[in-house]
């Protein structure tokens, strides 16, 4: 009889034992002559050795399966204890870019969507133009979320200009993180719909993401790193620059922006309009150019992207 405790690592053990310890029960049942115990994030065996190896291997396989997909069902837990050997798990269809939580799928909704996920893959910095609700952001983050997922990164980096759209930032309550927290909002619910929360919170506090103004990119190198610069156009062209040098040998960029959405003060102007002509041509720099068709939120959206395009 031997005793031993496995720490699990897990931000969410709740999350990955079940509701009302579904999958926890699962295992013991798998697994009759050990006594198995939760506690925290370790699990407690007690039985004979050549059981307790048996069960640890197994645990391997359950935690890779929902550190990949971010759930494990009671289904999907039943299918990985009874599979012998390696486990062939859930594998991700070609199109699934991430399982978010609740059991949310994140996959390309349009053609354009397609195509930045394709040159993603080949290019390190990709600009994804377009009118707003196309899902440009989204997919951006899903992409981000995976490479972390899959260790491709170590760190993630959002960003985006603090620039007022027709308010005053110097006006609003608060101290310089709660004035720009606002600005920053879309960021923070794109990555909670794909990453349970203690875990995004955990990630957030240890910087393995990051979410940040672009006045905030200045000076560093950014490098392992999957880097999304969002609402670019309302970054000038000394800011473009700024951010686009920040690159390190091993990042990967994304650059999204609405040339339609400009907020910057007339006496300034946008870096964007001209990014496709001044990056024309250079090898790894690729362009997304996304419009109405590509809008993935309410079907109004696009005939209002339309009303306006006719003014």
């Amino acid at each position: 009889m031997k005793e031993v405790s496995i720490p699990l690592e897990l931000s969410n053990p709740v999350d990955f034992f079940g509701v009302n310890d579904v999958n926890l029960k699962l295992i013991r049942k798998k697994y009759p002559g050990l006594k198995v115990i939760s506690r925290g994030n370790a699990l407690k065996l007690i039985g004979e050795p050549v059981q307790i190896d048996a069960l640890n291997k197994k645990l391997v396989q359950l935690i890779a399966h929902y550190e990949t997909f971010g759930r494990l069902s009671q289904d999907e837990a039943k299918e990985l204890l009874s599979s012998n050997g390696e486990s062939k798990s859930y594998s991700k269809s070609d199109d699934v870019l991430v399982y978010g939580t609740s059991g949310l799928v994140v996959k390309s909704r349009s053609a354009n969507q397609e195509m930045l996920v394709k040159s993603s893959e080949k290019n390190d910095i990709v600009f994804a133009i377009g009118p707003a609700g196309t899902g440009k952001t989204y997919t951006a983050v899903a992409l981000a979320v995976r490479a972390l997922k899959n260790k491709e990164v170590r760190k993630i980096v959002l960003t985006r200009p603090a620039v007022e759209a027709g308010e005053s930032l110097g006006f609003l309550p608060g101290d310089l993180k709660e004035k720009i927290d606002p600005y920053l909002r879309p960021l923070y619910d794109a990555l909670y719909d794909m990453i349970p929360g203690e875990k995004l919170n955990h990630f957030i506090e240890t910087h393995v993401i990051e979410v940040a103004p672009l006045a905030f990119m200045r000076g560093r190198t950014l490098d392992n790193a999957f880097v999304i610069l969002d609402e670019a156009q309302n970054a000038t062209e000394n800011q473009l620059k700024m951010f686009l040098t920040r690159m390190g040998p091993s990042a990967k960029f994304i650059v999204t922006g609405d040339y339609t959405q400009i907020d910057l003060p007339p006496k300034q102007k946008s870096g964007l309009p001209d990014a496709p002509n001044l990056f024309k041509g250079i090898k790894g720099i690729d362009f997304i150019h996304f419009d109405e068709k590509d809008v993935v939120r309410h079907k109004l959206v696009k005939d209002i992207i339309k009303a306006y395009k006719r003014k």
